[in-house]
């Protein structure tokens, strides 16, 4: 294999890793997972992604901070070991899940949030862990709401990726053209 190339830094954009400033922004849900620290404690996490296709209706947040991913964590509550789940429910309101909607298990809810469009404020504070204060960007579940722009025009770098927690929800249609058997 050749490895041909030439230097061309004229498309390299500047990656800013520091948390949002404080305002609302319109994101869509980029997917949903648990995860757990090495410590045990369990999260349920929504990952927003800013939306890139509001720069021109949204200049000073959209339109900065188009592509950003920020993190919500749901945490297990230690002394029930479950989830805030009346929390959960704005977030389900916001995605414009409808009422009365059956969600049984954490795929259900993943699938029903994912690739929604919301509008979610995200506000920016200070963190100390083991005596280390940094910036991060906190949402809280109430925060989030309906989006202001419905219609979704944006573009993915690279598509989300999918799984049993991950996908859009929507039924596959298979053949028996399609079965290996």
């Amino acid at each position: 294999m050749t490895f041909n190339m030439t230097t061309d830094y004229s498309k390299n954009e500047e990656q800013s890793f520091e948390p949002l400033p404080t305002d609302s922004y319109e994101a869509l849900i980029e997917n949903v997972q648990e995860r757990a620290t090495k410590n045990g404690a369990e999260s349920l996490q929504i990952k927003l992604r800013i939306r890139n296709d509001l720069d021109m209706a949204l200049p000073n947040t959209n339109g900065k901070y188009h592509n950003r991913a920020v993190l919500m964590d749901n945490w297990k509550r230690k002394a029930t070991n479950q989830y805030d789940m009346q929390g959960l429910q704005y977030v389900l309101e916001a995605a414009q899940i409808p009422e009365g909607t059956a969600i049984n298990s954490m795929d259900d809810f993943a699938r029903a949030l994912a690739l929604k469009p919301v509008q979610v404020y995200i506000k920016k504070t200070t963190n100390t862990y083991e005596g280390k204060t940094t910036e991060i960007n906190q949402i809280a579940p109430w925060n989030f709401s309906q989006t202001k722009y419905p219609q979704v025009n944006h573009k993915w770098k690279e598509a989300p990726a999918t799984s049993s927690m991950q996908n859009s929800g929507q039924p596959i249609d298979v053949s028996g053209d399609d079965l290996p058997f």
